[in-house]
């Protein structure tokens, strides 16, 4: 009996046993084991929900057997040592807006920016410091820290790796002893570099506490949402303003290029980021996927070299970059040492559709931009299926993505400018939500900097979306008249100008904006119309008042006129239907063009009747309403301030912002042979165009204009468009407007 009760408790035990070791109660180590795929899972963007294929094949392994030290998946650095450094640098994991900004420093004076004063001694970087300008040549910057509601270190933080030259030590105890960190709130750090060999951790150096993070590079792990803003790679030669253009000149159909897919880059022998780069060769045909790598780099390449290294090398050395980037369709960017890489931006500048191969990299500007849109996102785990993948995209498809890296690169990454602004504009976005930019704002023409939410959050009333949305423009204007002389003749042209654009059916109302010295004229000296006259007197008398944003300005369109120009009724309907398909343009008459002097190598100006023009004046033009508050808000004090001082080049400034806007030319309706310059024998010297020194101010001012852009952005063009049947041999009486052939 005592028998059978021992060989049950060992049977009941040995059941228990087995039991525990098939749940997993129990592990029992196994040689040769390799570090627990569980414990990676969270690094490698593991789903529980994928199935995974074991392949007992010929294929060789993504890491060569000579590196299987290389770091994020073999275990230079533990999950709980990872998770030890995340926690120490970040104290405010946790941080949102909600709970680590304080939205009361903004109520006041609304989104403005904080530089803090350079100290003496510290060293800068070049791109830091184009940081710094490029908020400080803002309209959000503020040199008054009691009005500000974010604020900006002068302390050099874009470049954390203890091995570089950039690196500022003994940052920690600086930061810690401003008197306005407050423990970091209200505070944003600009990083592009961070962590040092061999691991290249997301670790600053120094705890940022509760400031928002601006970097580059950063993982979707570390990024707090709604907090933190990822922002792009970018090289120290990055242009601080203004920036190039984008590559796609015109669309090509079917969109297909010399190659399918391309990458040329450095090839890491160990270390981390060694794994995908080391295993492209895989996938390169040397024909339509172009993928080269290089071991050719560093100090002690030759010591670790392997043996494809010499293979590598010759072939990388056969293709040009440059080449292979503007005759792709697809360009590989695969992570580097860190998730980042310069070859994006390339890539999205050289409108070749970027292919992501970096698992865990929140992708720039996330918050904002649908990269659905402009990118083929992969997973470095798959790269076997790229080529097929990017195959098997449809044309059309391949078109739209083209299509877009081109508006997302010129809109937000041409510049460190338009790198910072978006910035500072996604958090604005953020501190006043009940004004922020929809998706479709950030992420169609124009783009998010140039529309402005304080303007309307409606995109009905933007000049730009009327066909996304299926409506049309109010179909009348308001006329807007500038007037600088007083008011002493019944005959003066002023007279004549406001009866003919009261008698257009289109019109809706007539303002006259009073910029002279002399008082304001009764209201019976004003001729009678069908339509309302109002007389407002110009703010201050300054030439940019003509600009400003009149809340009685009902319609969208804003016929702009001086009080010297000569127009005739049907005129004035014509142009106004010709804008009516062209809202988001200037439509006009008296054409004038810019062009490049070699000899002074500057820009100069040409009221000469050419062959083709880049502006047209806004002293008989047609534009719509937003664009006065976009010259009033989005223009620095500096220029407006130019312009007011010199009575002076306000139309010019006007043409430089829409078609900084819109990257398109005016357009110059029908013949006008006869405007401003060679009237001015008949009309009164007391007009600024009889200035002798008003041609060369205005060549001034072409260059300071320019200076501020970063670059040129008129563009000429040798469209006019006349009406139908215009000088054709028909009788007058089948003309829609034939009273425009008789002047």
């Amino acid at each position: 009996m005592q028998a059978k009760k021992r060989y049950l408790i060992l049977f009941s035990a040995g059941a228990c046993l087995i039991l525990l070791f098939c749940f997993g109660g129990i592990q029992v180590p196994l040689s040769k084991r390799g570090p627990s795929r569980r414990d990676d899972r969270r690094f490698n963007g593991y789903h529980p929900e994928s199935r995974w294929h074991r392949f007992s094949g010929a294929l060789q392994p993504f890491s060569p057997w000579d590196q299987v030290e290389t770091a994020e998946y073999n275990g230079h650095t533990s999950p709980r040592q990872k998770r030890d450094t995340i926690a120490g640098v970040y104290t405010g994991k946790r941080c949102r807006m909600d709970s680590c900004f304080d939205f009361s420093l903004c109520k006041s004076n609304g989104f403005k920016v904080y530089v803090y004063p350079q100290q003496k001694g510290e060293k800068m970087s070049e791109s830091y410091q184009n940081i710094l300008s490029s908020i400080e040549g803002s309209r959000f910057y503020t040199s008054d820290p009691g009005q500000a509601c974010l604020f900006v270190l002068s302390l050099d933080t874009l470049d954390r790796d203890q091995l570089s030259p950039q690196y500022v030590h003994n940052l920690k105890a600086k930061i810690q002893n401003l008197p306005l960190w407050n423990g970091g709130k209200n505070h944003i750090i600009f990083n592009l570099y961070s962590g040092t060999w061999p691991d290249y951790t997301e670790d600053l150096g120094f705890d940022i506490g509760l400031a928002m993070l601006a970097k580059a590079s950063i993982s979707t792990e570390n990024f707090r949402p709604n907090f933190d803003v990822s922002i792009p790679l970018f090289s120290k030669d990055h242009p601080r303003t203004g920036g190039e253009r984008g590559y796609l000149r015109h669309n090509v159909i079917p969109p297909y290029r010399k190659y399918m897919l391309v990458f040329k880059g450095k090839r890491y022998l160990t270390g981390i980021g060694s794994d995908t780069r080391n295993a492209l060769y895989h996938v390169h045909n040397s024909e339509d996927v172009v993928l080269l790598t290089t071991c050719k780099h560093g100090k002690d390449w030759q010591k670790h070299k392997d043996a494809r290294c010499d293979k590598d090398n010759t072939e990388y050395d056969k293709y040009d970059y440059r080449e292979m980037l503007y005759n792709s369709t697809f360009c590989l960017v695969p992570r580097g040492r860190r998730l980042g890489s310069f070859r994006f931006l390339e890539a999205l500048q050289a409108a070749c559709v970027p292919v992501m191969l970096s698992n865990g990299w929140e992708l720039p500007f996330s918050e904002i931009i649908d990269w659905n849109t402009a990118a083929v996102i992969g997973d470095e785990r798959l790269l076997l299926q790229i080529p097929s993948t990017v195959r098997s995209i449809h044309q059309d498809k391949i078109l739209s993505l083209r299509q877009q890296t081109q508006l997302l690169w010129e809109a937000y990454f041409n510049s460190v400018e338009r790198i910072v602004l978006t910035t500072l504009e996604i958090i604005q976005d953020r501190v006043l939500q009940h004004t922020s930019r929809s998706n479709l704002m950030w992420n169609s023409l124009p783009g998010g900097l140039f529309t402005l939410p304080q303007y309307s959050t409606y995109l009905g009333d933007f000049p730009f979306y009327y066909a996304k949305l299926g409506i049309k423009p109010y179909p009348k204007f308001t006329a807007v008249i500038h007037v600088v002389t007083p008011l002493v003749s019944q005959s003066q042209p002023i007279i004549k100008l406001l009866v003919a654009v009261a008698k257009s059916q289109y019109c809706a109302q007539v303002i006259v904006l009073w910029n002279c010295d002399k008082p304001l004229p009764a209201k019976h000296r004003w001729p009678a119309t069908s339509v309302p006259v109002i007389v407002i007197e110009g703010e201050s008398k300054a030439m940019s008042s003509r600009f400003l944003p009149y809340d009685t300005i009902p319609t969208d369109a804003v016929l702009s006129l001086d009080e010297d120009t000569v127009l005739s009724t049907t005129e004035v309907d014509f142009a106004f239907t010709v804008w009516q398909s062209f809202p988001d343009r200037i439509v006009g008459y008296p054409a004038r063009s810019h062009f490049w002097d070699s000899n002074k190598e500057r820009w100069g100006y040409t009221s000469k009747w050419t062959n083709d023009y880049s502006m047209v004046l806004t002293g008989a033009a047609i534009y719509h309403r937003y664009y006065h508050h976009l010259y009033t808000t989005y223009l620095p004090a500096s220029l407006k301030s130019m312009v007011d001082q010199m009575s002076n080049c306000e139309d010019i400034l006007m043409n430089f912002l829409v078609s900084a806007v819109t990257k398109l030319p005016p357009i110059k309706v029908t013949q006008k042979k006869q405007y401003k310059e060679t009237m001015m024998g008949q009309t009164s010297r007391a007009s600024r165009w009889a200035d002798p020194d008003h041609f060369a101010q205005r060549q001034t001012c072409m260059n300071k204009f320019a200076s501020w852009f970063g670059s040129m952005p008129l563009v000429h063009s040798q469209m006019r468009l006349d009406p139908v049947l215009f000088k054709d041999q028909v009788s007058i009486l089948r003309k829609k407007y034939k009273d425009i052939e008789r002047l």
